[in-house]
C-alpha cells in the first residue's frame, strides 16, 4: 500500500478529486475514479482529475468521470487546475496553457491577495453536431427529439465534448433523473451526450440544469454552460454574453464574434487536502 495525496476542489459546485501525477503517479485512473467518487465509501466527487506535464503546453490534464470513462474536456476542472498550480507555487504565470484531449486551452487567472479568485478559460470554437436519423440529416439546431413519450426541441453543440441543449419554460419541473439517462444514450449520439435543460430568464441570463455523460446529475458543467449560451444565441433567445445560473453557481459566458471563441469565467474553490491509500 502507498499513500496518494489529493486535493478536493470545485468550480460552481462541479467537484473533482485532483491528483498531481508529477508527485503521485496513477496507473489505473478509471478504476480509481469509480472507487474514490463514491460518497459513502470513497472521497465523493464527480470524478478524478490528473494534473501532469506536457510537451505542448505548461501542464496537462486528464479527466475521468465517476463511472470510470475518460472525458475530453471540463471547463470547471480547468479553472480549478489553474488555482491549484498557482496557489501551490508550481507556476508564477497568470496566463497558462493547458493540454487537454480536446486541444490546448488558454487560462487567464485573476489574482486577489496572492491567490486565484476567478479564471477565464478560452474554450475554443463551438461546432454544431451533425446527426443522422430516418427523417433528418445535418446540424441539429432546434430539432425535435424524443425522450420516452415526451418530445423536445434540441440543439447539439460540441465544445470538445458533445452537448444536447433543450430550452423549456421551467427547468425545475424537469425530472432530470429520469429523462437525463434516456437522452444521454439516444442513438443519435453513438458516444453518448451531455444533456442540458435551460430556461431563459432574459436576453443575458439563463437558468440551467445538467445531466453529465458518465456522471449523472451534477451541480454544474462548464462546457455545458458554454454550449447552452451558444445554443441560446443560435436560436435567437439570448445575446453573445450570458450569465448561466446552475445549481452550484453562476458562470459568465461570452461568445466572441471576431474570433469565434467562447470565453468562460468563473470561480475555483479548494475544499480540502487529504491522503488516500492505494495498492
Amino acid at each position: 500500500m502507498r499513500r496518494v495525496g489529493f486535493t478536493k476542489m470545485h468550480g460552481a459546485g462541479n467537484d473533482y478529486i485532483y491528483v498531481n501525477t508529477l508527485l503521485f503517479p496513477i496507473r489505473n485512473p478509471g478504476e480509481l475514479a469509480v472507487k474514490w467518487s463514491k460518497f459513502h465509501t470513497g472521497i465523493g466527487s464527480d470524478g478524478l482529475v490528473l494534473i501532469g506535464d506536457s510537451d505542448k503546453a505548461d501542464f496537462g490534464m486528464r479527466i475521468f468521470n465517476a463511472d470510470g470513462s475518460e472525458a475530453k474536456m471540463c471547463g470547471n476542472a480547468s479553472r480549478c487546475i489553474a488555482k491549484y498550480l498557482y496557489d501551490n507555487h508550481l507556476t508564477e504565470k497568470t496566463e497558462l496553457l493547458l493540454d487537454t484531449l480536446s486541444g490546448i486551452k488558454l487560462l487567464k487567472l485573476q489574482i486577489v491577495d496572492g491567490q486565484v479568485k476567478d479564471v477565464t478559460v478560452d474554450m475554443g470554437i463551438p461546432e454544431p453536431i451533425q446527426v443522422v436519423s430516418e427523417k433528418y440529416a445535418g446540424c441539429m439546431i432546434g430539432m425535435p427529439i424524443m425522450a420516452g413519450k415526451e418530445s423536445f426541441s434540441g440543439t447539439a453543440i460540441s465544445m470538445g465534448n458533445p452537448h444536447l441543449v433543450i430550452f423549456v419554460d421551467d427547468v425545475d419541473k424537469i425530472k432530470l433523473e429520469d429523462i437525463g439517462p434516456v437522452l444521454e444514450n439516444n442513438p443519435l449520439f453513438p458516444d453518448r451526450v451531455n444533456v442540458e435543460f435551460a430556461q431563459i430568464k432574459n436576453k443575458n441570463t439563463i437558468r440551467m440544469r445538467v445531466w453529465e455523460r458518465g456522471s449523472g446529475i451534477t451541480q454544474a458543467c462548464g462546457t455545458g454552460a458554454c454550449a447552452t449560451a451558444v445554443s441560446g444565441f443560435l436560436t435567437g433567445r439570448t445575446e453573445r454574453t450570458s450569465s448561466v445560473i446552475m445549481d452550484g453557481g453562476t458562470l459568465t459566458i461570452y461568445w466572441d464574434e471576431q474570433t469565434g471563441h467562447v470565453l468562460m469565467t468563473g470561480d475555483a474553490v479548494k475544499v480540502f487536502d487529504g491522503e488516500i491509500e492505494v495498492e
